[in-house]
């Protein structure tokens, strides 16, 4: 080999150390995920029973969730509405909770999950079990908790841009095969968006599941394919594998209604959970780890 290819290769050499280091010092200053304090937050949440529209389990953990983000000195916004249960057609009084978190002249970034569970587990195996609500630990309350940890982190250490946590009522009220009687809370949202709109959104589904995997939700990629790239080349920078480039199925969720408004919106969701909408989505199906895998990209991405 030449002596100016050598010298060549070796100036490319240096720039791509520099470059590593640059990334790695950047992402080494992004805020730490408590993923053991998110999994109590989950835990937590199962611990008031099935959270379904209606139920006793809905209106307190919605009163502690409330309560969570005032104790951080939070102003949560309760967005409150009606809609009909498709089910049984009774009136079910429904309420998004969003959560400003250093709003300013720059449009924030939304960070969503849903926080209803199913009132009805008609996957489940055992034909007796299919008329009652589940506990809904991975569909529902994984998403939640990784964002609660997220906004103690965000109090704790302002980041540069505004953040809106969302979490949305009503997701999974709907009958399947009815793709419009899901992501009720959502929906209103995108109809009446308080208090301003986001530049982008990120959403989380099912994130908890103890053998995590996150393929590319094909509306993701359709509607916002930079912001979905953005996410899964962090995940691989910071060495977080759940991300994975395999395609994945075309998801109807909450992200859906927010790129029907306009939102730049993904869905974070690993749909290949063998518990879903079943008696069996307990804590125990869940792990820290996941979680932590989760909130360490979204605060990379946030504080990058």
């Amino acid at each position: 080999m030449s002596n100016r290819k050598t010298l060549l290769l070796s100036k490319l050499g240096v720039r791509l150390s520099i470059l590593l280091m640059l990334t790695s010092v950047s992402y080494a200053e992004t805020p730490a995920f408590n993923a053991s304090v998110s999994y109590d937050l989950l835990k937590r949440q199962c611990d008031f029973g099935p959270r379904n529209p209606g139920s006793f389990g809905h209106q307190k953990c919605l009163e502690w969730m409330v309560a969570y983000f005032r104790s951080l000195g939070l102003i949560p916004i309760e967005q409150k509405f009606d809609i009909i249960d498709p089910r049984s057609g009774v009136k079910l009084h429904l309420t998004n909770i969003i959560v400003p978190i250093g709003l300013g002249e720059t449009p924030p970034v939304m960070l969503c999950a849903h926080w209803d569970t199913r009132s009805v587990a008609d996957r489940d195996r055992d034909p007796k079990l299919r008329d009652q609500p589940i506990s809904g630990a991975n569909d529902g309350a994984s998403g939640v908790a990784v964002l609660m940890e997220i906004a103690r982190v965000l109090v704790a250490d302002p980041p540069s841009r505004p953040v809106l946590i969302a979490l949305w009522d009503g997701e999974d009220i709907g009958r399947e095969n009815h793709p419009d009687e899901y992501a009720a809370g959502s929906r209103y949202w995108a109809r009446h968006q308080t208090p301003e709109p986001p530049a982008e959104a990120i959403l989380l589904d099912m994130v908890g599941d103890s053998d995590l995997r996150f393929p590319v939700e094909w509306f993701s990629e359709r509607y916002s394919p930079a912001l979905r790239s953005d996410i899964w080349q962090i995940a691989e920078q910071i060495g977080v594998s759940a991300f994975t480039d395999e395609q994945g199925p075309a998801v109807e969720d909450d992200h859906v209604p927010l790129i029907r408004a306009g939102i730049p919106s993904i869905d974070i969701i690993d749909f290949d959970y063998p518990y879903w909408h079943t008696q069996q989505d307990t804590p125990d199906k869940c792990s820290p780890e996941s979680l932590g895998q989760t909130g360490r990209v979204l605060l990379a991405y946030i504080y990058r």
